[in-house]
């Protein structure tokens, strides 16, 4: 098979060669027909001149043969230099009056086609005669063949070292356009092959510059999404190490009898397995979501509703933890279209974090409002906050913040990824903002805002 090099070249050649070939051609005829016609012109503008001149000195055309002899006529032994193109004189009434092609005899009348072609003679304003040519072409003399077939040399060397600059160019601009393309195959082969870190040279703006130009961010995206997978494989691995060791080492320890069969010993065993249970399920979830399959039921609901409904779950807890939850709720809220079970989810999962970091005798804040068309819902903590270069990451799965923010209480480390994912679903956007002030200030600490577009009507 050929290459694209080579069929390039090939193509690049062709053109090149029909288009001289076609220039060449016309030329060489064009320029023949071109100086022959000027030469018969030259040859019967000098016999009209001397003819003129015979008649204004003669007053007749008596005696004009002797203009005649003058003029060689073509013959078998005679030098095709010298010959003239064959003509006929006639009067101003289309009678003959001489000719040198023996086709019409003296005073026979011409033929009406071939008086067309007749130049009159005038003199005085006043046609005195017509000088009719032969159709024969004129050959012209050996130096004037000469001339023609020097031209036509020049244009064949001019043809073959156009067709020379053609493979050159076409070898250059081939070159030029596949470099690009052989570049990419050998990124692309390296990537198959496991280096993830290809980039390519962008050297144009055009077409192909654009495809280097995606395939540089393919390979970044790609690079960027295996090392995500491999981190993430490496994070699931240990959250599930931790329940798994102690389910294992509890009921080993109860198998030998190292440990009694008490109720406490089976119900540290009973929340390791609802710990893995809870991770397994929210690893489906965002598997689920990931692949575009997380089930949703949209309802349209007041956002009043779903607001207090959640607040009253954690009425219980953040007393218990001896924290304030605050609720806000903006008068007139448009109605907002979600699954209510997913978006509780959400909201339960923000609450969660912020009741995890939030120290006793902190506020929460739980509010509402329509920002244009849209309802945005926020949970706001007192806890210590989040420095603002880890803000985009903080829904990345199982990411770690400072040591104030570890986990402590068993949390998947998946509640706001899996928040983030349910949002999008609902064509809605999760964002976060923090201020790092002296604990005990109140709204201080993460805010994290749901923005879901407002159902009207």
């Amino acid at each position: 098979m050929r290459s694209i090099t080579t069929k390039l070249i090939l193509a690049f050649l062709s053109i090149g060669i029909i288009s001289v070939a076609i220039v060449f051609i016309t030329a060489r005829l064009n320029t023949r027909a071109e100086f022959i016609r000027f030469l018969s012109n030259q040859s019967r503008t000098d016999i009209i001149t001397q003819l003129s001149n015979y008649h204004q000195q003669n007053d007749s055309w008596t005696g004009v043969e002797v203009v005649f002899l003058a003029i060689p006529t073509p013959g078998p032994d005679s030098d095709p230099g010298n010959q003239g193109r064959p003509f006929t004189l006639a009067d101003q009434n289309g009678s003959t009056i001489y000719s040198t092609n023996n086709k019409y005899k003296p005073g026979e009348k011409i033929s009406d086609i071939d008086l067309a072609h007749g130049i009159p003679i005038t003199e005085d304003g006043e046609v005195v005669g017509v000088y009719v040519p032969a159709p024969a072409p004129f050959g012209g003399n050996p130096r004037e063949r000469e001339f023609i077939d020097r031209t036509n040399l020049t244009l064949i060397y001019g043809a073959l070292l156009s067709a020379i600059i053609a493979l050159l160019l076409g070898i250059f601009l081939s070159r030029t356009l596949t470099r690009p393309i052989r570049e990419l195959t050998q990124a692309t082969h390296a990537i198959s092959e496991g280096d993830l870190s290809q980039q390519v040279t962008v050297r144009s703006t055009d077409e192909l510059g654009e495809l280097a130009q995606a395939f540089n961010r393919m390979s970044t995206e790609l690079s960027r999404s295996v090392n995500t997978r491999k981190q993430m494989t490496a994070d699931i691995a240990h959250e599930l190490r931790t329940p798994l060791s102690l389910i294992l080492g509890h009921a080993e320890a109860v198998h030998d009898g190292v440990l009694p069969p008490t109720p406490e010993n089976f119900e540290i065993i009973r929340e390791e397995a609802t710990r893995l249970e809870h991770l397994v399920n929210d690893l489906r979830t965002l598997s689920l979501a990931d692949a575009g399959e997380l089930s949703i039921s949209l309802q349209i609901i007041e956002p009043e509703r779903l607001v207090n409904e959640v607040a009253a779950l954690y009425q219980y807890q953040t007393q218990k933890k001896n924290i304030t939850l605050d609720v806000d709720i903006a008068a007139h809220l448009p109605n907002i279209e979600v699954d209510p079970g997913r978006m509780t989810q959400v909201l339960t999962n923000i609450l969660d974090n912020a009741t995890r970091h939030t120290p006793e005798g902190g506020h929460i804040f739980l509010a509402a409002k329509q920002i244009d068309d849209d309802v945005e819902i926020s949970i706001q903590d007192s806890g210590p906050g989040v420095p603002s270069e880890t803000l985009d990451r903080l829904f990345e799965r199982f990411y770690r913040t400072d040591s104030s923010r570890q986990r402590e209480d068993g949390g998947s480390g998946l509640g706001l990824a899996i928040a983030k994912s349910i949002v999008q679903a609902h064509n809605g956007q999760l964002s976060a903002e923090s201020d790092i002030v002296p604990a005990g200030e109140a709204r201080s600490g993460l805010k994290i805002k749901v923005l879901l577009p407002g159902k009207f009507g």
